[in-house]
């Protein structure tokens, strides 16, 4: 059949166009699917409750998920490459919404695991078994750690040790546990080496091998790396992965054998692509399918996010959660979509979205989100020099203190103490690639006289820059602003990222800001990188060179500058639409709809916000509600009375006083029920 433009009203009350593709006699439309599995669902409990999500539920750099379920709980790890501590693991209650719950291998029990670029930890297979938690990794071989919970504490690391008949353990390796409880080592060394190995009680590999290496013998499937595999009526399935750039595929058996002619190579696994706009094309490397109490389905998988032009390759492989379907005794995954989709019938419990984490530095440790580039700079803080301050305290190379970068849209503030007296003494803001070969930074520093200095470097061009006064600065060519530091060694700092383009600010108190010049472009290191940026994605967060340096917080994204609308995580019943001077937020449907925005900081306690406000232009009167981390279980805070403007590109603010409201919250905007289109939404602040 050829390809074929249908037109449909889907339920998120949008008109779309999709394609159906023929596949021999099979029909695959994975949006229709997505249709057909919530055509029985009221659809007006999508504009009054978070009955949906949109991908990915692990934004940023999560490479080579694995996940386990286990009891009402799932527990997530992969690969974390060089970032240390490593193996954060994560952990949720409905699959959506995620929070980092330990890690696993601190450095000062890493002294053997390469401490360098691209190399570091790789895999992270979490699973239970025989009464414990366990997570098998690679590091120059295969390793272990167990625990009694996922939270820990976890064990010192134990070597997996092989035989020559076996052969090498490699990397990318996962455990399946079969219906009988007994568990299977799913090895992968190479481009041709797939092998399965079953695990005694103290964690070894026990029995004969089952070798697999047909699988790949003509490189079918690439790499066929990172593969897992699930249990379904008497058949076991097992999902190799392309490559890094994609592909996942599957195979079926009756029983775990090494003969060949006992397995069927069933394709791709998941449908093929029909929205245009989805700009996780290549998912891969999914974690093993697994079945819901509703007998539902369901699976995460990486993929870079790139869109045409729109690159954010370097952000890294973002995690997004799949359903998956039967035919028969064949899955498939539901194909990427740019659209809300229907979320596991699971109760979340209050954990937020994830996104980059807040920090005062009120504990004596570090909060678990936090990671280093190197396991020398895990040596390089202290938390107790000075209550509430973190202490930077840098040798001859950059200390730093990141996190995973999460979104297109933030505000990131801290407040920094350094008396910089030479050009070698700085402390800010950091961004960076996962080698540090492409940097932004945002600092107090010095150059012939106190500083703020803003400024991407590129490694080759590095050693040109050289800071510019703002009133000299030619847009099209500087790399550099810079100002003289008029505040003193205390200064705030903020870094402003909208999508592709940062601006960075300084204060004497946190609440006037002036402007270090004209946007810097962050596609240098947003974009695709060499060596796909040493197997991660960008980090955020803080940094001091030459000279010892403490930060009073870290916000990475502030409610008191303004949130634009465009920048939300998740929505139903809403679309993005240019107004002259803006892209705005508006309902599309006559039931209203809403759009979250994730981990807005609304001050510790100290600084707390008085009222809301929202820009808006209006055609018509109407009432915007505001509420904290959920629309049915969370705190309406604000109604927003809004009165027509004039035009719907006409801007104008209006408010609303809010009480007892602080701390780090997911921010939901409701639009009325009514005629779509009559109230457009640019930014929301909190003052």
């Amino acid at each position: 059949m050829p390809l074929k433009k249908s037109n449909y009203l889907d339920f998120y009350g949008m008109k779309r166009t999709s394609l159906r593709i023929s596949l021999g006699s099979l029909l695959l439309i994975s949006t229709s699917t997505v249709l057909a599995q919530n055509a029985a669902v009221d659809s007006s409990i999508y504009y009054n409750e978070v009955a949906t999500y949109v991908n990915p539920v692990l934004p940023g750099d999560h490479p080579d998920p694995t996940l386990l379920k286990s009891g009402d709980d799932f527990y997530h790890c992969g690969s974390s490459f060089h970032f240390t501590p490593y193996l954060p693991v994560y952990h949720s209650k409905d699959l959506v919404h995620w929070e980092v719950i330990s890690r696993v291998v601190p450095p000062a029990k890493a002294g053997w695991v390469q401490d360098k670029p691209s190399a570091g930890i790789w895999q992270g297979a979490i699973t239970y078994f025989y009464g414990s938690y366990w997570i098998y990794f690679s590091a120059s071989g295969q390793w272990f750690c167990k625990a009694p919970s996922p939270a820990g504490p976890w064990s010192e690391p134990v070597a997996v040790k092989s035989n020559l008949v076996t052969g090498l353990l490699g990397y990318d390796n996962s455990i399946f546990v079969d219906e009988d409880g007994k568990p299977y080592m799913l090895i992968k060394n190479g481009q041709k080496v797939n092998r399965i190995q079953a695990l005694g009680r103290d964690g070894q590999l026990t029995d004969t091998v089952i070798n697999l290496d047909w699988i790949n013998a003509r490189l079918q499937y690439s790499w066929a790396e990172g593969p897992v595999m699930c249990k379904r009526n008497g058949y076991y399935f097992y999902f190799p992965a392309g490559d890094v750039a994609g592909g996942q595929y599957v195979l079926r058996t009756r029983e775990l054998t090494s003969d060949s002619t006992k397995w069927e190579r069933l394709g791709n696994f998941f449908q093929p692509i029909t929205d245009a706009h989805a700009a996780f094309r290549s998912p891969n490397h999914i974690s093993a399918p697994f079945q819901l109490a509703d007998g539902s389905w369901w699976t995460i998988g990486q993929s870079y996010e790139r869109n045409d032009n729109n690159d954010w390759s370097g952000m890294g492989r973002q995690t997004s959660l799949y359903k998956v379907i039967w035919e028969g005794d064949r899955p498939w995954g539901l194909a990427p979509v740019s659209t809300p989709l229907q979320r596991p019938d699971l109760p979340n419990t209050g954990i937020l979205w994830r996104s980059v984490h807040s920090d005062y530095f009120s504990s004596n440790t570090l909060h678990a989100g936090w990671h280093f580039l190197s396991k020398k700079a895990a040596g390089r803080y202290s938390l107790k020099t000075k209550k509430g301050w973190l202490q930077l305290m840098p040798d001859s190379s950059r200390a730093h203190l990141v996190q995973k970068e999460t979104d297109h849209f933030y505000t990131a503030v801290t407040k920094v103490a350094l008396d910089a007296t030479d050009s070698m003494a700085k402390a800010g803001i950091y961004l960076t690639n996962g080698n540090e070969q492409v940097t932004i930074r945002l600092y107090s520093g010095y150059d012939n006289g106190k500083k703020i200095i803003f400024r991407l470097d590129t490694g080759v061009a590095a050693s040109r820059l050289r800071p510019m006064p703002v009133a000299n600065f030619d847009a099209a060519q500087a790399q550099i602003r810079t100002i003289p530091n008029q505040f003193g060694n205390t200064v705030w700092l903020k870094m402003e990222r909208r999508e592709h383009e940062l601006t960075g600010y300084c204060s004497a108190d946190g609440k006037n800001w002036v402007s270090l010049g004209a946007p810097i472009s962050a596609v240098p290191i947003d974009k695709v990188q060499p060596g796909y940026n040493s197997w991660v994605g960008t980090s955020i967060g803080l940094f001091a060179e030459g000279k010892n340096a403490s930060f009073d917080e870290f916000v990475c994204k502030d409610g008191f500058s303004a949130l634009p609308a465009i920048g939300y995580s998740n929505y139903f019943g809403v679309e993005k639409v240019h107004r002259r001077l803006a892209t705005a937020v508006t309902n599309n449907s006559t039931h209203g709809g809403w759009f979250m925005i994730s981990g807005v900081e609304l001050g510790n306690g100290q600084h707390v916000p008085a009222q809301v406000a929202i820009e808006v232009a209006a055609n018509a009167a109407g009432k915007i509600e505001i509420w904290l981390d959920d629309l049915k279980n969370g705190r309406l805070i604000a109604t927003i009375p809004v009165s027509a403007t004039g035009s719907d590109s006409a801007w104008a603010p209006f408010s609303s006083a809010v009480k007892n409201v602080s701390g780090r919250h997911d921010v939901f905007v409701k639009f009325p029920a009514g005629k779509p289109g009559e109230i457009y939404i640019n930014n929301i602040s909190f003052q």
